[in-house]
């Protein structure tokens, strides 16, 4: 393992996981750099938060090593505790301590010093905009309130590195686009943040750099600009259709294809077999979901159903 301050931020070798007879890690490598947003990608069960649970020192890997900002994870987790933040899909505060109770125990959790904790757990209300809910019961703030409280308590102590397992899943669309810009606000102060999620436009729009997992094992890990050039050879074509029978709303129909015709014809076919009229049609560039797609052999649609959408 390399050193400290070699600009990684993780750096994870052969990494394995087994459960009985189950491989839900197999055998994985990659690396992370400092202050940059690594987006973790895959469906259900592909081995996301099995990964995010052995590099935070909560289940003990099978085989493989990592190291986390210097320190290697067989030795030294109580030091890796110290510099990272974790933000679990699930959130692991209080229902019956306050919103700023709370971050107070968190900070004490992490080693804060006293003094600082009221400091910080102050500063960390008003910039997610819950000053006003600081002495409201975690249990009866808002979905949304509650994902922020969440995040601001993996921040209480200023660690370099946070994990977020899938942040905006069930987020209204005002919570979800305040937790991105938070981790835009992030990166800019050279946090380095790991992160899942079943939506590629969110991953996509934030990410420096991504993984895709399946079953296990690593597919491809590329920026995203890397991953979408894999599939630069496809023309993707988008038809935006009316309203279909019983149905309110306009729709997008995307097709890719290895010549614009082919894509065109797919599209035009879709739109026709859904009985919707045709209102615009444009050529458009590969996104990381066409990407995803490609490389993975799964769908988008499979990802988003699992989570119920968005």
């Amino acid at each position: 393992m390399m050193p400290l301050n070699n600009g990684k931020a993780i750096e994870v070798a052969g990494l394995t996981k087994h459960y009985g007879d189950l491989l839900a890690v197999d055998h994985i490598s990659f690396e992370v750099l400092q202050g940059r947003v690594f987006g973790f990608l895959g469906p259900n069960g592909a081995g996301k938060t099995t990964t995010i649970r052995m590099l935070t020192g909560l289940t003990r890997p099978s085989q493989g090593q990592a190291c986390i900002l210097g320190y290697n994870l067989a030795t030294d987790l109580t030091r890796i505790k110290k510099v990272i933040g974790v933000v679990p899909e699930t959130s692991n505060l209080y229902h019956e301590l306050s919103a700023r109770d709370n971050l107070v125990f968190m900070g004490q959790l992490y080693g804060v010093p006293r003094r600082e904790r009221g400091e910080r757990s102050d500063a960390l209300l008003r910039r997610f905009r819950l000053w006003e809910k600081r002495d409201t019961p975690f249990g009866k703030l808002s979905k949304g309130m509650k994902r922020a409280l969440t995040v601001a308590a993996a921040l209480v102590h200023h660690p370099q590195l946070v994990f977020l397992d899938e942040p905006t899943t069930g987020l209204d669309i005002l919570s979800a686009r305040s937790l991105r810009a938070l981790i835009g606000q992030l990166r800019e102060e050279g946090v380095t943040v790991f992160l899942t999620t079943h939506y590629l436009e969110e991953a996509e729009r934030l990410c420096d750099q991504v993984a895709l997992i399946v079953k296990g094992r690593l597919v491809a890990l590329d920026t995203v600009e890397g991953l979408k050039a894999r599939v630069q050879g496809r023309a993707a074509v988008e038809v935006t259709v009316g309203p279909g029978a019983g149905e309110a709303r306009n729709a997008h129909l995307r097709f890719t294809a290895y010549d614009v015709a082919a894509a065109l014809r797919s599209a035009l076919d879709e739109a026709e077999r859904q009985g919707r009229p045709v209102l615009s049609v444009r050529t458009v560039g590969p996104t990381l979901e066409d990407a995803f797609i490609e490389l993975t052999g799964l769908s988008a649609e499979l990802m988003l159903a699992e989570k119920g959408g968005r």
